[in-house]
């Protein structure tokens, strides 16, 4: 019996870009989809700046049709204002599929790191080369775009592990 095929969407937030990519798993092989960055205008007041980013996400998912989604935890800047910022672009990348009835997993910045290179400090050009090892195929249009894919490629690995324990927290309440 083979493993059903699975289209995920991973998201890296950001408020200038939020990184998208699309993976279809099937057991433990992966295939490149497609990937990119949704973008807003740094002029633009905050609440234009999420709805860009909720609509860029919108057009995305109606185009790719994802299964499941898996976003990237926010860490603290130096900066509380960059954190709150980012912490918003953050809310949409999780709203934005959860809206669609699409089950959103999140996964800190380490655990990606360590799942896809092999060290929780990888930086991003080892990030960018292990994704294209991964994912031989890949046309990255970027880091924010390659950081997508690795969160993609993380849930992917620990997905099975995420619905179980989603399950157990359904049933248990």
């Amino acid at each position: 019996m083979s493993a059903k095929a699975i289209r995920i969407l991973g998201i890296d937030p950001g408020l200038r870009r939020t990184g998208w990519g699309i993976i279809i798993s099937e057991g433990s092989n992966l295939k490149f989809v497609g990937c990119g960055v949704v973008t807003s205008q740094a002029s633009d007041e905050l609440a234009a700046r999420l709805c860009e980013i909720h609509t860029g996400l919108i057009e995305v998912i109606r185009q790719f049709e994802p299964d499941e989604a898996a976003v990237e935890q926010t860490f603290v800047n130096r900066s509380g204002s960059a954190t709150l910022k980012l912490g918003q672009a953050r809310g949409v990348a999780l709203l934005t599929p959860a809206l669609e009835n699409i089950p959103v997993a999140e996964y800190a910045p380490n655990a990606v790191k360590k799942t896809v290179v092999g060290s929780g400090h990888a930086g991003k050009g080892q990030i960018m080369k292990m994704v294209s090892v991964l994912l031989p195929t890949a046309k990255i249009t970027g880091e924010d775009a390659a950081d997508a894919l690795a969160i993609a490629i993380t849930h992917a690995h620990h997905r099975t592990a995420h619905n179980m324990a989603s399950l157990a927290a359904r049933i248990a309440s």
